[in-house]
């Protein structure tokens, strides 16, 4: 059973910086994307970085030159490195996974975790 457990979530000041993990079981990474998403309170799940199946990344322009993900196929894990956080980043971050694909969309992923919170305050 493929299954995404997300950690790393927290509390963390404006400025600061934070490293998600995605943990994967019952698939490998070949021939998988993995995005990463978020929601805010009242707001949609927006799409913020991609890992492709093809291996490349893409990331949204909110969060561009402050986030950068990659995966450790060894340990089945994904990362999100963020730094530079704002209070605006406050959301529960979530991993998903897409068999072939090059992009990722709230609407396509197949599969995701549950969540991680993530709070940027001072």
């Amino acid at each position: 059973q493929l299954q995404l457990v997300e950690s790393g979530g927290g509390l963390v000041q404006p400025g600061g910086s934070l490293r998600l993990s995605c943990t994967a079981s019952g698939f490998t990474f070949d021939y998988s994307a993995i995005g990463w998403f978020r929601q805010a309170p009242g707001k949609e799940r927006e799409a913020i970085a991609c890992l492709g199946s093809n291996g490349r990344t893409a990331y949204a322009d909110s969060v561009q030159g402050r986030f950068t993900t990659s995966r450790d196929s060894a340990k089945s894990t994904v990362y999100l490195q963020m730094s530079s956080l704002k209070p605006e980043d406050t959301a529960v971050y979530y991993c998903a996974h897409k068999w072939y694909a090059t992009s990722c969309t709230p609407d396509d992923m197949s599969h995701w975790g549950k969540g991680t919170v993530v709070t940027v305050s001072s």
